[in-house]
C-alpha cells in the first residue's frame, strides 16, 4: 500500500537518524586493458548486469497548486456540475490536480537505502519505487535531501537488495569508458555508453557545490538520479543534468562524483540533513595578472570578509591568497568552496595563506552554513518577494546604473508580493539593512540571518536617491 509522505524533518521517525552506512567499495588501482586476439568481443555485459540490479525507477506524485486544489473531488461528480460543464471538463480538472514525474535512483545498502537527485523527489507527496524491470512497487520514505548538491536519500522496506559497488573518484581519467544506467522517459531500465569527457567541471551554474564528471553518454529526462559506472560496473557518479537547447541529448551530460555522493549520503543517513562549515569570505580565482603579485600561482583570492563571520573573527583579510586547508591544496575559488563545505560547523581548520609575499597559518573554527539565508544570483526570493542579482556589466546596462554603483541589485519584484506592496521596485539597489552595510551577497546573508523574522529597515538606492522601507 502506498503511503503519503510528510517531509517535515520533525515528522520523520527518529530511529531513521543517527544511523551509519557502509559503502561496498570496488578494489583500487584497476588495470586498463583492451582485447588482444582476433576472437575476442569487447563486451561489458558481465560487469554491467550486476550493477543494473542496483538501479531503481522512481515515480513521484504531488498535487498541483491550482485554483481547484481545495475543491472536493465529489464536486466534479455532482449532476448539477455535469449538466452545465460536462464530464470532459470535470475530468480535465481532476487530472490537473495531480502531477507525476519520473526519475532514477541507485541502491546503496541492502536494507533499502537509495540515493537519487534532490530535484527528482522535490515537493513529492508520494514516492514509488520499482527495481529494474520488476513491476513490484515499493512505497518510499524520504530520509533527507540536499538541494545545494542536488542529492537525496530515500528508503524502501526491504532487507535483501543488491547494493552497487562504489568506485574511487581519484582514480578516474579522461577518456575512460563509462556507462549511464537509468530510466529515460519512463521506458524502463536502460544502459548507454560513452567516455569521461572531462573531470572537475564547475561554474556550470546548476548547483551551489559543483565538481562534475562530464560525459557524452546519452543522458535523457528520467535518467536523473541514475548511475554512472565504469567498465567494471563500479559507481563513479550520479547522473544529474545535461546541456541542451532542445531538451534532448547533445552529448554534454554531468554526473556528481562518487566522493561527493558518499560525503552527502553519510550526512543524510545519520542526521537527515547536511550541515556545512562556513568561512565568510567573498573569493575569486587567481588570474594571470593577479598571479604576478603572489608567490603561489594557484589558490583562492579573498576579495572581501563579511562582518560577524569566522573569517573576520580569526583574522582573514582582503587580499589574502588561500592556497591550502589542512595541508590540502586549494587550486581555485571552487576548490575552496567545496573543501570548506566538506567540514562540519564548529570544526577547526588550518588555513595556509599568502599575505604580502609571506606565508602564514590561521586556525579557524568554522560557522554553520545552513544558518544563513541561501541566496543565489540567478534565483531565490528574499524580503517577501525580491529577486536579487550581482551588479555586473549586463545589469548596469539593463538598469542604467552608474559604473561605480555598490550594493545588491533588485532585478525583479514578484507581483502581488509583500515586497511589491511595501514599494520595492526592480532597479533598486539594497545598500543597508538595519546596521549592516550591504556591498555583496555575503553582507545580505548576514543581515537577513541577524534580523530573521523581525521587522527591519531596508535602505535602497533608487537612481541616486536613498529610500527607506520597513519589512518583516
Amino acid at each position: 500500500m502506498k503511503k503519503k509522505l510528510l517531509f517535515a524533518s520533525t515528522l520523520i521517525a527518529s530511529q531513521l537518524f543517527a544511523e551509519t552506512i557502509n559503502f561496498d567499495m570496488m578494489d583500487k588501482n584497476p588495470e586498463r586493458i583492451a582485447p588482444n586476439t582476433n576472437n575476442q568481443i569487447l563486451s561489458f555485459n558481465g560487469a554491467i548486469k550486476k550493477s543494473m540490479k542496483s538501479i531503481v525507477n522512481i515515480s513521484t506524485k504531488r498535487h498541483v497548486n491550482s485554483s481547484t486544489e481545495n475543491l472536493p473531488l465529489q464536486m466534479f461528480n455532482d449532476p448539477f456540475f455535469k449538466r452545465f460543464f460536462g464530464d470532459q471538463f470535470g475530468n480535465q480538472f481532476k487530472q490537473n490536480r495531480v502531477q507525476r514525474s519520473l526519475g532514477s535512483g541507485v541502491i546503496i545498502a541492502k536494507n533499502g537505502y537509495i540515493v537519487t537527485n534532490s530535484h527528482v523527489i522535490d515537493n513529492a507527496e508520494e514516492i514509488t519505487v520499482t527495481i529494474g524491470n520488476d513491476t513490484t512497487e515499493y512505497s518510499a520514505k524520504l530520509i533527507g535531501k540536499d538541494a545545494d548538491s542536488d542529492l537525496a536519500v530515500i528508503k524502501i522496506e526491504s532487507d535483501n537488495l543488491t547494493p552497487i559497488k562504489f568506485g574511487h573518484s581519484k582514480e578516474l581519467e579522461i577518456a575512460d569508458m563509462i556507462f549511464a544506467i537509468g530510466n529515460p522517459f519512463g521506458i524502463g531500465s536502460t544502459v548507454t555508453q560513452g567516455i569521461i569527457s572531462a573531470l572537475n567541471k564547475n561554474k556550470v551554474g546548476i548547483n551551489r557545490y559543483e565538481n562534475y564528471i562530464q560525459t557524452d553518454a546519452s543522458i535523457n529526462p528520467g535518467n536523473s538520479g541514475g548511475a554512472l559506472v565504469d567498465s567494471r560496473g563500479a559507481l563513479i557518479g550520479i547522473n544529474t543534468a545535461i546541456i541542451s537547447k532542445s531538451g534532448g541529448n547533445n552529448g554534454i551530460g554531468f554526473a556528481i562524483p562518487v566522493a561527493m555522493v558518499k560525503d552527502v549520503v553519510k550526512k543524510l543517513v545519520s542526521d537527515g540533513k547536511v550541515t556545512r562549515g562556513y568561512l565568510g569570505v567573498a573569493i575569486s580565482d587567481l588570474d594571470k595578472e593577479m598571479s604576478k603579485v603572489y608567490n603561489h600561482k594557484k589558490g583562492a583570492l579573498v576579495l572581501d570578509v563579511s562582518p560577524d563571520t569566522p573569517a573576520f573573527k580569526y583574522g582573514v583579510k582582503r587580499g589574502d591568497l588561500i592556497y591550502a586547508i589542512n595541508n590540502k591544496d586549494i587550486k581555485d575559488r571552487t576548490s575552496l568552496q567545496n573543501v570548506v563545505a566538506s567540514f562540519k560547523p564548529n570544526e577547526e581548520i588550518v588555513l595556509k595563506i599568502e599575505r604580502d609575499k609571506k606565508n602564514i597559518e590561521l586556525k579557524i573554527i568554522l560557522g554553520n552554513r545552513s544558518s544563513l539565508v541561501q541566496i543565489q544570483s540567478n534565483n531565490g526570493r528574499v524580503l517577501g518577494g525580491l529577486k536579487v542579482s550581482a551588479i555586473d556589466a549586463n545589469m548596469q546596462k539593463q538598469f542604467r546604473l552608474a559604473p561605480d554603483t555598490k550594493g545588491v541589485l533588485i532585478s525583479d519584484v514578484e507581483p502581488k508580493s509583500k515586497a511589491e506592496k511595501v514599494g520595492f521596485q526592480a532597479g533598486d539597489i539594497i545598500i543597508q539593512i538595519e546596521d549592516v552595510e550591504v556591498k555583496n551577497f555575503q553582507n545580505l546573508e548576514v543581515s537577513l540571518t541577524k534580523y530573521k523574522n523581525k521587522h527591519k529597515r531596508v535602505y535602497v538606492n533608487r537612481y541616486g536617491q536613498t529610500i527607506l522601507f520597513v519589512i518583516k
